[in-house]
């Protein structure tokens, strides 16, 4: 690489790491904990690149990258944060940054970002202002990659007018999804009207709908639930949508190629509703957003005049070896009844676990069918192809043989050990497993062992 990076971040640690880096990569480096400083470097003409984080102890990097467009116009500037919220990903992409990573970043894949940016130095085009001030929260939070793809592909079709499918599981934020794409939209100051089968039930329902939307952003809810004579009505309709045409947007939470083989979705509706098809993940995609999620919602209730409450690591390990069959929002629902049940700041396991006790878990690994029980293997194959049918075409995130025997291993054991009153020389014959192999594993897994008489 060759070329001037600004690197501004007040983590010692992060400029260290980033001035190595580059420089062995052979680009010239100015590094500084200031916002101050790095403008300055920026008006007096350095850099061919900036990297700069968002929270400084002088101001915000996303809040000046209008003045950077104004005083450099085409100056590449990727954004990296702490703060891993649909937000960030958003005011990065209105404010045209070169690109957007979340904290903690792979280094070489910033490297390659970096060295992209300086490629693209001479044709960059200049940066836009944000248009207006934003609320600073949504609950599409999530450091993990599934989450990180989610928000660039919603800052990429924020502002095109492609009919746009929102697929995922109940409680995953569909809706939100929605809501932020007319939000941060040119559409933002119209009418967002979300319709339901109810709505379509008479002849004039659509005509009543277009009316209410003025142009402005038309969401079907749960598109594969609508009658198929409403389904084609609203084809119709997408082809001549007549006057104040809105913005199309659909939600579903079953995988559009099993709907339309089930029957309950018509192809030509979604051919014409799949511009752009955004999948939402589940909350057992990922685990590693839970703690941070109900981090957040301890905060909120907090800020509503409850407790301040923060989890347990063993809180946090048991919420995070739960199924969560409603994503989450039954994890929303949870962490209110735990932050007011529990007895101190700190919420512990026990705490969890008698809420959790209460809660629906995901559907059982075996279950009555037409042609009787189901077989465990079938039952397992038909969850892990759902699954991948929640990716289109995309692949799940790396590490899913890991994930898997995770939510397997775990509840097995709980089981087995349960069943056999939690003689663990017993439970290892019935696995078929060393006992040496059986106390690691607990330990690891972090269970809980309640040695009693089994009644037989």
């Amino acid at each position: 690489m060759d070329g001037t990076v600004l690197v501004a971040d007040d983590d010692r640690t992060i400029r260290t790491v980033l001035t190595q880096a580059l420089t062995r990569a052979g680009c010239r480096v100015h590094a500084t904990s200031s916002l101050t400083t790095l403008m300055r470097w920026v008006a007096e003409g350095k850099g061919d690149v900036v990297i700069s984080d968002v929270v400084m102890p002088d101001g915000n990097g996303l809040e000046m990258l209008p003045k950077i467009a104004e005083d450099r116009p085409g100056l590449p500037v990727i954004v990296i944060s702490a703060q891993n919220t649909i937000m960030t990903a958003i005011k990065a992409a209105e404010a045209e940054a070169f690109d957007y990573l979340p904290k903690p970043f792979d280094l070489p894949d910033l490297m390659k970002r970096t060295a992209r940016a300086l490629e693209a130095r001479a044709n960059r085009t200049a940066t836009a202002e944000l248009q207006e001030e934003r609320p600073d929260e949504l609950p599409l939070i999530g450091r993990t990659p599934a989450m990180q793809t989610l928000y660039r592909v919603v800052a990429r079709v924020m502002h095109s007018d492609l009919p746009v499918m929102i697929c995922g599981e109940s409680g995953t934020g569909k809706s939100l999804i929605a809501r932020a794409l007319h939000d941060f939209s040119d559409r933002r100051t119209l009418p967002l009207v979300t319709v339901t089968a109810e709505d379509l039930s008479d002849l004039d329902g659509l005509s009543k709908v277009l009316a209410r939307v003025k142009g402005g952003t038309l969401v079907l809810d749960e598109v594969s639930d609508l009658p198929r004579e409403a389904q084609g009505r609203v084809v119709r309709m997408l082809d001549a949508p007549g006057d104040h045409v809105p913005r199309f947007m659909a939600t579903s939470r079953v995988p559009p190629a099993q709907a339309m083989e089930d029957g309950t979705l018509r192809e030509d509706l979604y051919y014409r509703m799949s511009g752009a098809v955004i999948d939402v993940p589940s909350l057992r995609e990922r685990i590693e957003d839970i703690a941070l999620l109900a981090a957040h919602f301890l905060a909120r209730d907090e800020r509503e005049g409850q407790p301040a409450r923060h989890l347990s690591d063993g809180a946090v390990e048991l919420m995070r070896a739960y199924s969560w069959p409603g994503n989450v929002r039954q994890l929303e629902n949870a962490v209110r009844r735990i932050g007011l049940t529990a007895h101190a700041p700190e919420i512990t396991r026990a705490e969890v676990e008698t809420v959790l006790g209460n809660q629906p878990r995901a559907e059982p690994v075996m279950r009555e069918g037409r042609g009787g029980a189901e077989s465990l293997s079938a039952s397992v194959a038909g969850h892990l192809q759902r699954y991948f049918d929640l990716h289109g075409t995309d692949l799940p995130p790396p590490g899913l043989y890991g994930r898997i025997l995770r939510e397997v291993e775990t509840p097995l054991i709980e089981i087995a050990l349960d069943a056999t009153g939690g003689n663990q020389m017993k439970c290892a014959d019935l696995l078929g497993i060393n006992r040496n192999t059986l106390r690691k594993k607990i330990t690891d897994l972090d269970i809980n062992v309640t040695r009693r008489r089994k009644l037989m």
